[in-house]
């Protein structure tokens, strides 16, 4: 015990350095003693006060009695040996022969952090087998929860209004094909992610592609039955997988190719002949048009408006369907036919449930919205310089109707 106290250990240094003064060793008038900590941490602080001095170039040698006087794990040694190389520093230890300043020395060293890399190697594989091993079980290892769940007590838990969230994206994907399309409802109705962000179409692959909706823990591609309860049934999981294996182009094309045109039956030409939804591809994109059905059964020269580019003359008509709501007149004339049944009904909740179409329109699914415009518009004249509505009265209170349904309603 007196040997191997701390002045005792200081002398034997001191002793060595002297021993190498022809090399041009000289001791430094700091000295370096953690008494009272131990060598199986680095966190001590003349250790920490000799690393900022090798830093800072002040020390060339480091002498210490023994290895572990110094540390005692070869992970941490393996650190401190880094810094030595960094700063070309040699390192000592007195009674065990070990300096790097020779080549048996150096030898030493190696073989010593070449145990120090075997460790890490071993602990590497443990952390890693225990991971899988805990997958296996269905085990949740941790991380950032997914939508839909949180965690409790080391486990996941279903969030019922995040989960009822995930339900609704994959109804609506496997509805639509289109992650564009639900991420733009969603964006409209204000939806956001975990974080507080908005939803775009790679948020949404990612919970489209997450097996933890069906109660699966995935390690490295395999899938293990997991402890915590599922959100989406297998079913769904596997309709939804069905359509996502089409690439995004060909869904994308089929989108597209399914969305109604919204002014079928309804829209006529100058000549007063219908005009009858078409559409063409070019370059991958498929553009939609109505055509007088003279021109298509006579020549382009029997109508001076031979096509009309579907998306303008559409938009043009929700434009002016949208206007036409907020007009007082037709909101005088529906709120009198609808007072007939409805007793309590006040011009003002009329003008308030119109006004708020805008908003709904845009949440609307491509199907529901030609089903609308069917419900609302009876006729579109379209003339060489103008546009022509003739809205539906009965219309107008079906759909003053919905518009004031209770939220969660049905009411169509």
């Amino acid at each position: 015990m007196e040997f191997n106290s701390l002045k005792a250990q200081r002398e034997a240094g001191e002793a060595y350095i002297e021993s190498q003064k022809s090399e041009g060793w000289l001791l430094v008038p700091d000295d370096y003693d953690d008494g009272g900590y131990s060598g199986g941490t680095l966190e001590r602080p003349a250790l920490k006060r000799l690393m900022a001095d090798i830093e800072h170039g002040r020390v060339d040698a480091v002498v210490v009695y023994k290895i572990d006087r110094i540390s005692r794990s070869l992970m941490d040694f393996a650190k401190l040996v880094e810094v030595f190389e960094r700063r070309k520093v040699t390192f000592v230890s007195v009674t065990q022969s070990f300096c790097t300043a020779t080549s048996m020395g150096r030898l030493m060293l190696n073989v010593l952090l070449s145990f120090a890399q075997f460790e890490r190697e071993v602990t590497g594989e443990r952390i890693r087998d225990k991971i899988a091993a805990s997958r296996r079980k269905g085990m949740w290892m941790g991380g950032y929860p997914p939508l839909g769940y949180a965690v409790k007590d080391r486990k996941l838990v279903i969030v019922p209004k995040e989960a009822a969230l995930v339900r609704k994206i994959f109804a609506d994907f496997l509805k639509t094909g289109s992650a564009t399309t639900v991420s733009r409802s969603l964006g409209a109705a204000g939806v956001t992610t975990k974080g507080g962000k908005p939803m775009n179409k790679g948020y949404l692959y990612r919970v489209l592609n997450n097996p933890v909706v069906v109660g699966d823990a995935v390690h490295k591609g395999v899938a293990y039955p997991g402890e915590h309860p599922p959100i989406i049934d297998r079913k769904l999981w596997g309709q939804v997988r069905s359509v996502m294996q089409a690439s995004p182009r060909v869904r994308g094309n089929r989108t597209r190719a399914r969305t109604p045109a919204l002014l079928k039956g309804l829209i006529f030409g100058p000549t007063g002949l219908a005009m009858t939804p078409t559409h063409t591809r070019r370059q991958g994109r498929l553009y939609r048009y109505y055509v007088s059905t003279s021109v298509l059964k006579q020549g382009p020269e029997t109508c001076p408006i031979g096509r009309i580019g579907a998306a303008d003359v559409e938009g043009a008509v929700v434009e002016q369907v949208r206007t036409l709501l907020v007009c007082p007149e037709v909101i005088v004339k529906t709120w009198r036919e609808l007072r007939k049944s409805v007793n309590d009904l006040s011009e003002a909740a009329v003008r308030e449930a119109f006004s708020s179409f805008g908003e709904l329109w845009d949440d609307l699914f491509p199907a529901e919205q030609a089903r609308i415009v069917q419900l609302l518009v009876e006729r579109v004249d379209v003339k060489l310089d103008s546009l022509n509505i003739r809205l539906r009265a009965e219309g107008l209170t079906s759909l003053l109707t919905s518009l004031r349904a209770p939220a969660g309603s049905n009411a169509a």
